[in-house]
């Protein structure tokens, strides 16, 4: 299987990385925001949604992978404790608050009332897994 790599420069391709990242698993520390670069970089364990599942079979893979944003202003966080690096943060969505166009907010939502908000120029997003994968114990309900 190759890996994913995708590439987000508007609203519709940010959902579609938004959708490749819902229940990652990842810690305080792997959030990495460089404002030198103006780059905000979030390794991840990705539940794989992308793995091919067969008829009989299903497939519940982790892949290490890595968030990266672009043209990022500022970095703000909500229920996220720096000084707790090996705290688990369980991702649920990307959004996007339009600011002055091009620029706005990119939302990432965690489960138990936490958030991080990078202002951005504009959307520049790419998700890229790093090639580690491995089964995982259950695959992720979602009640609709």
């Amino acid at each position: 299987m190759t890996e994913l790599r995708l590439a987000a420069f508007d609203l519709d391709d940010l959902g579609v990385i938004s959708a490749q990242v819902q229940d990652a698993v990842l810690t305080v520390a792997d959030i990495d925001w460089r404002p030198s670069e103006r780059r905000l970089l979030i390794a991840m364990n990705r539940f794989a949604w992308d793995a091919p599942h067969g008829f009989l079979r299903r497939d519940n893979e982790r892949r290490r992978s890595v968030l990266q944003f672009d043209r990022v202003n500022a970095v703000r966080t909500t229920g996220i404790r720096r000084d707790k690096g090996g705290e688990v943060l369980a991702m649920l969505a990307l959004r996007f608050i339009a600011g002055d166009a091009p620029s706005g907010a990119i939302e990432v939502v965690f489960a138990g009332n936490a958030a991080l908000r990078a202002e951005v120029e504009c959307i520049e997003a790419r998700l890229t897994d790093l090639g580690s994968r491995w089964q995982a114990a259950s695959r992720p309900h979602h009640q609709v």
